[in-house]
């Protein structure tokens, strides 16, 4: 079952090709592999078969409850530019932004997409967080997902549906930077030591009008 999920082209093998950015008009050449890492972070291409992205993108966008939550930023509330939702386990409440959200039952139609990401990590993950970006106006900011309820060293697996955006990495002790192009079906995996080196965002591109939705799977400790 989780064979049939995951594309046969995710292997080790790099490539390199001229792309378009769909973010602007200039063209950039990108080194592209399915398996590429580059500290603590690793991006798998095109890691779910085109129709089980299809299938999981379709379902994510008619079937969630999809809300705008409010954030404080600088002590002001105001609203997240994206909709989200939190899913997990029943004791798996979690504090983001200043909010603490409940979270939804696993929906039956994610629990097969939760299986393969655990086996392709070799970690078990209890909750992920979904935001789901409308056009390129939507965003989010640098951060780090360092919360306590995440325990020290979160492994996080982030997959990527719909339309691709640019994702950025910036490291907090060096003057390094990463920008990786995240396509339909892309998984991406911030391995133990990412939140402690580096912070992420997603850019707006106000030129996209197609939507994204975004899953990050992790384990949030028990609050019981």
């Amino acid at each position: 079952m989780l064979q049939a999920l995951i594309s046969g082209s995710s292997v080790s093998k790099l490539r390199a090709k001229l792309k378009q950015h769909p973010y602007g008009n200039r063209l950039s050449y990108v080194v592209l592999a399915e398996d590429t890492q580059v500290e603590n972070i690793v991006h798998h291409q095109q890691w779910l078969k085109a129709e089980s992205a299809e299938a999981f993108y379709r379902q994510s966008l008619t079937k969630l409850p999809w809300q705008q939550h409010t954030i404080k930023i600088f002590g002001k509330t105001c609203l997240e530019p994206r909709l989200s939702l939190w899913i997990g386990d029943a004791n798996t409440a979690y504090r983001y932004s200043g909010e603490w959200r409940t979270p939804l039952s696993w929906p039956s139609f994610l629990l097969p997409l939760k299986f393969a990401v655990q086996q392709k990590c070799g970690q078990q993950f209890n909750s992920v967080l979904l935001n789901y970006y409308r056009d390129g106006h939507d965003y989010m900011s640098w951060h780090s997902d360092n919360e306590k309820q995440l325990g020290k060293q979160p492994v996080i697996a982030s997959l990527s549906l719909g339309q691709a955006r640019r994702f950025l990495f910036r490291n907090k002790s060096k003057d390094q930077k990463h920008e990786y192009l995240l396509e339909h079906g892309d998984l991406l995996v911030m391995n133990k030591l990412c939140q402690d080196q580096w912070q992420h965002s997603l850019p707006k591109a106000l030129r996209i009008k197609q939507p994204r939705i975004n899953f990050t799977f992790r384990y949030t400790m028990p609050d019981d």
